[in-house]
C-alpha cells in the first residue's frame, strides 16, 4: 500500500488510546485500568506491526491517553511519563503523547481535555497542523469513542470484552489491533477522507 497523499500543512493521524488499544490493561471486576508498575506493562503482539502500516501508509500517530489516577493521588506523573517512555522506545513509530492528568469534574478537576472531551485532539492538531476530518480514533472504551465524534473524527473500536456498555456507536467494530488497522486502512482507500462514511 503506497502512502497518503498529503500536503505539508494537512496531515490526517490516527490517535491511539494508550491501555487497552497499545498495551493491555488491569481488569477489575470487568473493567480496564491502567498497569500501575512499569513491569507490569505489557504491549498486544500485534502493535508493533500495525503500527508500522500505519505509518508507511503516510499517517502520524498520536497516543491519547486519560490518566486520572494522576490527579486523585493514586498514582505519580512520573511513573506515567515512565510508561510512556517505554512504550515511545518500544514502538518508535508514535509521534506524540497526549496526556490527562485531570481528576475528573467528580474529584473537582474539571477540564478541556479528558475523553470524551476532545481537548487532546485538537492540541495535537494545533501543534502537528493535523486534519481531523481526515482522521481516525482507534478505542477500547466509550469516552474514546465520543471523543473522536467530539473532533470529528472517525471512531474504531475494540471490542475487549469490558463490562461496560457504549455511549454511542462508533463507525467501526473490530476484536483487536490488527482488525483495527486493516478495517482503518481499507476505509481511508475506499473512501475519501473528507466525505462523510456512508453507514449501513
Amino acid at each position: 500500500m503506497g502512502k497518503r497523499d498529503l500536503t505539508e500543512n494537512e496531515k490526517n493521524c490516527v490517535f491511539l488510546d494508550r491501555d487497552g488499544v497499545l498495551n493491555e490493561p488491569v481488569i477489575r471486576e470487568g473493567r480496564p485500568y491502567p498497569p500501575a508498575r512499569l513491569e507490569d506493562v505489557k504491549i498486544y503482539d500485534d502493535v508493533l506491526s500495525g503500527c508500522a502500516r500505519l505509518k508507511s501508509a503516510g499517517f502520524l500517530l498520536v497516543v491519547i491517553s486519560n490518566q486520572p489516577d494522576v490527579g486523585r493521588g493514586l498514582q505519580t506523573r512520573a511513573i506515567v511519563e515512565r510508561i510512556n517512555q517505554k512504550l515511545a522506545a518500544a514502538i518508535p513509530m508514535l509521534d506524540r503523547f497526549e496526556t490527562c492528568f485531570h481528576a475528573g469534574e467528580k474529584y473537582g478537576q474539571s477540564c478541556l481535555c479528558r475523553k470524551p472531551k476532545p481537548g487532546m485532539l485538537f492540541h495535537a492538531a494545533k501543534e502537528l497542523k493535523i486534519n481531523l476530518s481526515g482522521s481516525f480514533v482507534i478505542g477500547d472504551r466509550w469516552r474514546d469513542i465520543g471523543c473522536a465524534k467530539a473532533a470529528g473524527c472517525r471512531a474504531i473500536f475494540i471490542n475487549r470484552g469490558y463490562n461496560e456498555p457504549l455511549s454511542e456507536p462508533p463507525d467501526f467494530t473490530v476484536e483487536s489491533f490488527q482488525a483495527a488497522v486493516a478495517t482503518l486502512l481499507q476505509a481511508s482507500d475506499s473512501v475519501s477522507l473528507l466525505r462523510p462514511v456512508s453507514r449501513a
